[in-house]
């Protein structure tokens, strides 16, 4: 569904995504009540219906706007004119930092919940975060490959098998709730081991 053809701007847009963050996540979708986001945003239910015609609109802008800030946040800070191992760090640090943290978990958990009944819900979210990173990521392999650093044929493969590498272990600890908090020990194992990997297989 195209959510910009229906849900419209003003301003106290980015108050009342504040309010439904708060409270989706502390509630999830279907727990959610319209009467307790308008409250956690200070405006009234008209107010929040002026912008958003029903729940499911704004749950959708919600988790976008989130992926999208924690994709930025991260692409703002690598520098991609640094050797593979150190800007490969920094993305798995981000990437895991998200996906492990209870923002990131709750996010997950929603989208996988609410599938069925908004599968347009899991697209949105995979192209608003995880196809951000996967694009950046694609585009510096192809710079280091440019620059020798590098031996890659398959730019969006080789990606793609970092990111599986980084989930190694922990991620299935946490999706079947073995394991829900992680020590950065922990993190930093994993990391590594994926770094290596993936440099074993594609170091110049």
């Amino acid at each position: 569904m195209n959510t910009e053809a229906v849900v419209r701007k003003g301003r106290k847009f980015d108050q009342v995504l504040e309010g439904a963050r708060e409270i989706f996540l502390r509630d999830g979708f279907e727990g959610a009540s319209v009467d307790e986001i308008a409250k956690a945003a200070g405006v009234s239910k008209a107010t929040l219906y002026s912008y958003f015609p029903d729940k499911r609109l704004l749950f959708l802008e919600v988790t976008s706007a989130q992926c999208c800030r924690q994709a930025d946040e991260a692409l703002g800070t690598m520098d991609f004119t640094c050797p593979p191992r150190v800007v490969l760090r920094e993305a798995a640090q981000r990437f895991l930092g998200f996906i492990y943290s209870e923002m990131g978990q709750r996010i997950f958990r929603i989208c996988v919940g609410e599938a069925d009944r908004f599968p347009e819900l899991g697209r949105q979210f995979y192209q608003s975060g995880p196809m951000t990173m996967r694009r950046a990521l694609t585009a510096y392999l192809a710079q280091a490959t440019a620059r020798g650093e590098l031996q890659i044929e398959d730019m969006d493969l080789a990606a793609d098998q970092f990111a599986e590498l980084c989930k190694a272990d922990l991620w299935t600890r946490l999706i079947f709730g073995v394991q829900t908090e992680f020590e950065q020990a922990e993190v930093d194992r994993i990391v590594e081991g994926a770094i290596d990997t993936f440099m074993a297989r594609y170091g110049a």
